[in-house]
């Protein structure tokens, strides 16, 4: 059996841990594993996790033949992310070799106020 942490089942569901521990709190989860994981926290039965009926409006409403497209969609939206870090690396770059900003941002596909906003960080 493998057991999930807070963060474990939140990620599942794509929601906050602090909504995951709400509908713990509320007992509209599934119950936690009597005993505690590795940490000392509390965990779950990770295949109860998976099969529960999340309340609520924003409940996933997919089949199970969908779950294979919501993984390659989290491989997507992983991989987006790196090409941002990317485009800030580029950027910062960029301004330490003396480049405009509107010509930075026009090459990275971006506005200049994200450009500007990217520089800040």
């Amino acid at each position: 059996m493998t057991s999930w942490t807070a963060d474990d089942c939140a990620a599942h569901w794509g929601v906050r841990v602090g909504t995951w521990n709400s509908y713990v709190s509320r007992g509209q989860a599934p119950t936690a594993l009597p005993e505690p994981g590795p940490a000392g926290r509390k965990v779950w039965d990770a295949d109860e996790v998976r099969s529960w009926d999340r309340p609520g409006a924003g409940r996933r409403r997919t089949s199970d033949d969908a779950e294979e497209l919501l993984t390659r969609m989290r491989a997507v939206g992983s991989e987006l992310e790196e090409l941002r870090n990317r485009q800030k690396e580029l950027l910062r770059a960029g301004r330490e070799a003396g480049c405009e900003i509107s010509a930075m941002a026009s090459a990275l596909g971006i506005s200049r106020q994200t450009a500007y906003a990217w520089l800040k960080d």
